[in-house]
């Protein structure tokens, strides 16, 4: 699978990347009401991968659905639409939509990243309905948030990239997303894990080559996500 955030809204099925290697189409994260991009300076490389901070730009819930619907009914591809958890009532208006349309096999969840784990059971219970829900946890906070999901009725957990802060020349730090092949050593010990746990979780992180798939796969994961190694045409 894509992850969110790598291929943009809809399937294109005239781009750069071969779809049908693709088991299912991840959307951009989605909030209820539109996003402006972040202010600043917005990448930056280190060795082994980079930072970004996009501060998820999209036009809101309704203009994207607007825009894509008849994209996904018509995709070959099954369509998992990504959600941001902004609050769980905005969550709950989303996911009551997003049932009535075809081609959306499931909704995918990024909850807030300083979330406390006395609220993910409170974002949980505001998603789960007809379709099957994955819950994307940062990285960083796997481990702390899943005892949060065992035994409970989501589909399955995914791994979304950590964050990090660098110095930039001109003093200062930025903070954002990190991306790039040295996350995998991390990814895929927490994952590890996260399925010795007897949790189902879908893989991601650092995912540059089909060896990095099989490694995630070999490990216990249901599927695996790939983000950066798209924007260069495949893997």
């Amino acid at each position: 699978m894509n992850a969110a955030g790598s291929l943009g809204f809809s399937p294109e099925l005239h781009g750069p990347i071969d779809l049908g290697r693709l088991g299912a189409f991840v959307t951009n994260p989605i909030s209820l009401r539109p996003r402006s991009p972040a202010r600043g300076r917005r990448f930056m490389s280190f060795p082994g991968g980079f930072m970004l901070h996009t501060g998820y730009p999209n036009p809101g819930f309704r203009e994207v659905v607007r825009r894509n619907r008849k994209k996904w009914e018509r995709s070959l591809l099954p369509v998992i639409v990504h959600l941001l958890a902004e609050n769980p009532q905005d969550l709950a208006e989303m996911v009551m939509q997003l049932e009535t349309i075809e081609g959306v096999v499931g909704i995918e969840i990024s909850l807030p990243l300083d979330v406390e784990a006395h609220m993910v059971t409170t974002y949980t219970q505001a998603v789960v309905g007809e379709l099957p829900v994955l819950i994307r946890l940062p990285l960083e906070r796997a481990l702390e948030l899943a005892d949060s999901f065992i035994g409970s009725s989501i589909a399955a957990l995914s791994l979304g990239p950590p964050r990090g802060v660098l110095p930039v020349e001109s003093g200062g730090v930025i903070r954002g997303r990190l991306f790039g092949p040295s996350l995998f050593p991390q990814a895929l010990r927490i994952l590890s894990e996260l399925v010795r746990d007897d949790l189902p979780v879908i893989g991601s992180g650092g995912v540059y080559s089909a060896g990095d798939i099989e490694a995630m796969m070999s490990v216990g994961a249901l599927a695996v996500q790939m983000d950066s190694v798209l924007w260069r045409g495949g893997w």
